[in-house]
């Protein structure tokens, strides 16, 4: 595998859409699960974090989507890291179609997090080393901040339930992502989606949203009742002549 951390899989009924193909949020989900399992494999995982009260707490995300499987498809995903700098770690993933082409590519950021201190910490060295480096993803890289236009329609706000936690007992990156997806218009194809993780929200808090619509993007801030993003998530939508 050449450094590279891999597991097959087949869409399942569970993991599609109305269209009958793989949703964003199982997309996610690939990609959250594959980066897991290398780092449970390694010995660095979700235990070994919490043990030294720390949590790999995701900065960005940059997603590009070349098709979406269909139902029964095989599929494999595949991620490494690229480079550590200082508390951050960048991680790049692909998922293969079943004619070994990629369906999806995509770069994240991630904060290595004191979750005793709320404080972001330095990588040490040995978890660094731990994992098996790789030269980043060949694809047009977007910055990591999301510019927000001007303007913008308030949605109505709505409250965290526990379904939406993970094991660090905050909202689950994902989760924000299917929040920001419920206000696209029907028919509209992802061609890239951007995610950037401001604050960590937790059970009961308020999302106040706020919809963004550009020619051939929405961007949907999720913000904290004093009007402080949690999450900002814009999709760019495919024009006709980059479908296949």
């Amino acid at each position: 595998m050449n450094g590279k951390y891999e597991f097959e899989g087949k869409i399942r009924y569970s993991e599609i859409d109305e269209t009958g193909c793989l949703s964003l949020a199982g997309l996610v989900n690939y990609f959250q699960d594959v980066s897991t399992f290398q780092s449970e494999e390694l010995g660095i995982g979700v235990e070994y974090l919490t043990e030294r009260h720390q949590a790999w707490i995701l900065s960005s995300w940059q997603i590009v989507i070349d098709h979406l499987p269909k139902l029964c498809e095989s599929v494999k995903a595949q991620t490494w890291a690229y480079d550590f700098q200082g508390f951050y770690g960048m991680r790049n993933f692909v998922l293969l179609g079943a004619d070994g082409k990629p369906a999806a590519r995509a770069n994240s950021i991630w904060v290595l997090y004191d979750t005793r201190e709320n404080r972001p910490v330095r990588v040490p060295e040995d978890m660094a080393q731990a994992y098996p480096m790789l030269e980043p993803l060949e694809m047009e890289y977007a910055p990591r901040k999301i510019r927000l236009p001007q303007g913008g329609e308030p949605r109505e706000a709505f409250a965290i339930g526990r379904h939406q936690l993970d094991t660090n007992h905050h909202v689950n990156n994902g989760q924000y992502i299917a929040m920001a997806a419920e206000y696209l218009p029907a028919g509209f194809k992802i061609r890239q989606m951007r995610a950037e993780y401001k604050m960590q929200a937790r059970l009961h808090d308020e999302i106040c949203p706020r919809v963004y619509t550009e020619e051939n993007q929405v961007t949907a801030a999720l913000c904290s009742s004093q009007g402080k993003p949690y999450a900002v998530v814009a999709f760019e939508e495919r024009r006709k002549e980059q479908d296949r």
